[in-house]
């Protein structure tokens, strides 16, 4: 099964205050549904974020 959405080589801030780590996040529907190494994982769209930061969670606009 293909993930909706992964968001690929980025850099991960967790909001914990832990250092950034490289990893691709996973999105199905309106939910984040994996973080780590998604290589070889297919998707209905990718989005790379090399030299991006992304915060899954950390900031919620609603």
């Amino acid at each position: 099964m293909a993930h909706d959405i992964i968001i690929r080589n980025g850099s991960v801030l967790d909001g914990t205050g832990t250092a950034a780590i490289r990893a691709d996040v996973a999105i199905d529907g309106d939910r984040i549904t994996v973080i780590g190494d998604l290589s070889g994982v297919e998707a209905k769209r990718e989005i790379d974020a090399r030299g991006l930061t992304v915060t899954p969670g950390f900031v919620d606009l609603h």
